[in-house]
């Protein structure tokens, strides 16, 4: 993995409420965009931009089902920065 990938999930990660989401998302093995909009007091839009940024880092997939989306979290992506951390 190059530095700027690795840069770019650390910041993806800086904020709390996308840090919440992927711990959530690491509970499971995956999660309905629903579940997710209920477990926070934010905006649907809000919540679906901060799931954006997540998955336009490679953290999150999604896949639709219906009207829904439900995401994952991508294991090897949280593994990468585990190793960057020496864990």
């Amino acid at each position: 993995m190059d530095i700027t990938t690795t840069a770019e999930r650390f910041r993806a990660l800086a904020d709390p409420t996308r840090l919440e989401i992927v711990n959530r998302l690491a509970c499971c093995d995956e999660c309905c965009v629903c579940d997710l909009n209920a477990a926070f007091d934010l905006a649907q839009p809000t919540i679906s931009h901060h799931l954006k940024v997540l998955r336009d880092a490679g953290l999150v997939s999604a896949t639709r089902r219906g009207t829904w989306a439900y995401y994952r979290l991508e294991q090897d992506a949280v593994d990468e920065l585990r190793q960057t951390l020496g864990g």
